[in-house]
């Protein structure tokens, strides 16, 4: 019988370098798009999925998360004071599931956030979700990748065909296509040279793992940049266990860039309710002028 997805892992104990000095104090995980922080969305993905236990990998100066996530009752009764209904039902709703925090003490490696995991998770399959790969609300890949977890019972990678350009950035799949989208992967690289690349198909923030994983990643050295790389564990896995990838064609912004970041905010602004009319209007004089 395979069990179901029942829990999620958020990796957020990175430096957030690349947004340096806006993330010296205040996680990137925590920067928002429009009125939400990255993290959110990410939560948000998995409640649409009815993942309903949380499990976030923290470091250092990282409590903003715990914070967002918790009770704020004098926020609540200022806001229900006011009659701001709408607001305080979301507010509220940050706080309805259950959250873990695990401390991960050194920035040491995917797969080490991961395996930090493990007292939580235990012996159930479980979703990662990587916040600063913002999926537009309006796609359902994890969704789908549960799907294909249960039909195979087997660990499920998201893959997005990528520009040579961006290939070294990425952990990189050798496959075979087994249905629309759908491939048995066979080998992966992480971050090659583009000429050393298998394929254009790069594996992105969305995991489907199942528990042995953890045993792998416990034996399994560091890699490049002195990190356990859970693609080097993914790749022991792959000799043991079918592993499966599916093919997003949907909308991804990679938010860890500040090119990407910019992107996303100006495509979920413009699918904001509040403010998405105006903003509109805003960006159109601007192309205007800049034409």
């Amino acid at each position: 019988m395979v069990k179901k997805v029942r829990k999620a892992v958020f990796p957020a104990a990175g430096l957030g370098t690349r947004f340096l000095p806006a993330t010296k104090a205040s996680p990137k995980e925590m920067l928002p798009i429009v009125d939400k922080p990255m993290i959110q969305y990410a939560v948000e993905e998995a409640e649409a999925c009815k993942i309903k236990e949380y499990i976030v990998i923290t470091g250092k100066s990282k409590r903003a998360i715990e914070d967002h996530f918790d009770v704020a009752w004098e926020l609540e009764e200022n806001l229900k004071s006011k009659g701001k209904n709408a607001i305080l039902k979301e507010i509220q709703q940050l706080a309805q599931h259950q959250f873990a925090y695990i401390r991960q003490g050194e920035p040491l490696g995917l797969g080490h956030a991961i395996l930090c995991s493990q007292p939580f998770v235990k012996d159930e399959p479980f979703a990662v979700i990587l916040s600063d790969d913002i999926i537009d609300p309006d796609d359902n890949l994890l969704g789908d990748m549960i799907k294909i977890y249960n039909r195979h019972n087997a660990t499920v990678l998201a893959l997005q065909r990528v520009p040579k350009s961006e290939i070294h950035r990425y952990g990189v799949i050798a496959g075979k296509e087994v249905r629309r989208n759908v491939y048995k992967i066979s080998d992966m690289v992480e971050k090659p040279k583009a000429s050393a690349a298998p394929s254009d198909l790069a594996i992105i923030g969305r995991y489907i793992l199942t528990p042995d994983i953890f045993n792998i990643i416990q034996k399994t050295p560091p890699g490049k940049g002195g990190e356990i790389q859970l693609t080097d564990a993914l790749k022991i896995l792959l000799k043991r266990k079918p592993v499966y990838g599916y093919l997003f064609e949907g909308k991804r912004y990679d938010g860890g860039d500040k090119v990407g970041y910019l992107k996303a905010t100006v495509e979920l602004a413009l699918k904001n309710k509040g403010v998405k009319d105006e903003f509109k209007e805003y960006l159109l004089s601007r192309v205007s002028s800049i034409t």
